[in-house]
């Protein structure tokens, strides 16, 4: 292995910044250039990388994450963005990051956290992460308990309208956790993140419920993997604005706030995103998940 230099915290440094874009384009088909060029890369992400000169080669990212569940705030950090350019690898410069980023901040959090393609399952243990199975949740449409009479007006945003860009930089500011059951706080970087490169298409503003509601129908089921809201929300009256005749069943990619008892909860047995803990994480619920939108 060369003489490789360990850096983080280079997010004003525009060499470096643009060499790690490189690479996770290469690796993740990610471009970060629009979300940082607009100033969401704030001080709650923090990139921990290898040089080899000017060239960013290997990288692990930790973002600073408020956890809320059940009434409690937990200081945490989740992990995200592990990457090795494809001439550097097999040299363990992605464990010596991970290592790093333990030493250097384990003790400031209450537990540290990631997700895991099925390619890299076998990683994470080494470093005394622990798989957790997180859960879904779906509820028959002919179970909702709220539908209104009257569907509001869905009003489709563009984050190329300069209004409209407006509009969801105020929700991301001052949204309140999705559930709360278990939720994210301050995490204006990482909804702007899903705005800008995930759910570019699927933003809407329902206006009888002053909210910003990520969804997607397909055939018919409505997949909501967010409501963006300033106040507590009824999820079941804002979701019934986005029903149409054909939707049997919604999902819902976080834990739903509701005493509907007819909500269906199972153990998720194929995912994208295995969730991984360090230490083991008591939560007070058999059946859970992280918002979608909360995964770095």
């Amino acid at each position: 292995m060369g003489e490789y230099r360990l850096i983080s915290d280079y997010k004003h440094i525009e060499t470096y910044k643009e060499s790690f874009n490189d690479l996770a384009k290469q690796i993740f088909q990610l471009d970060f250039k629009e979300w940082y060029n607009k100033g969401f890369w704030n001080d709650n992400y923090v990139c921990y990388s290898y040089l080899d000169g000017d060239q960013v080669i290997a990288n692990a990212s930790a973002s600073k994450m408020i956890v809320t569940s059940n009434g409690k705030d937990y200081k945490a950090l989740q992990i995200g963005t592990v990457m090795t350019h494809p001439a550097y690898r097999n040299q363990g410069l992605a464990a010596k990051l991970m290592n790093h980023i333990l030493e250097t901040c384990e003790k400031e959090y209450d537990f540290i956290y990631l997700y895991a393609n099925d390619t890299v399952l076998d990683f994470y243990p080494k470093f005394g992460f622990e798989r957790v199975q997180e859960s879904s949740f779906r509820l028959l449409v002919s179970d909702l308990k709220k539908q209104v009479g009257q569907k509001s007006v869905l009003r489709k945003l563009d984050v190329d309208n300069e209004a409209d860009f407006i509009v969801m930089k105020e929700f991301a500011a001052k949204r309140i956790p999705v559930s709360s059951r278990l939720a994210v706080k301050d995490s204006e970087h990482l909804l702007m993140f899903y705005f800008l490169l995930v759910f570019r298409d699927a933003i809407y503003y329902v206006e009888e419920e002053d909210v910003i509601v990520l969804f997607e129908r397909e055939d018919d089921q409505l997949h909501v993997f967010d409501v963006v809201s300033k106040k507590t929300v009824d999820i079941e009256g804002g979701i019934s604005h986005l029903i149409t005749d054909e939707t049997t069943i919604v999902h819902f990619y976080f834990m739903p706030d509701s005493e509907n008892d007819k909500i269906q909860s199972a153990w998720m047995t194929t995912t994208d995103d295995v969730l991984f803990v360090r230490p083991s994480l008591k939560i007070e619920t058999e059946y859970f998940r992280f918002p979608l939108t909360s995964h770095a």
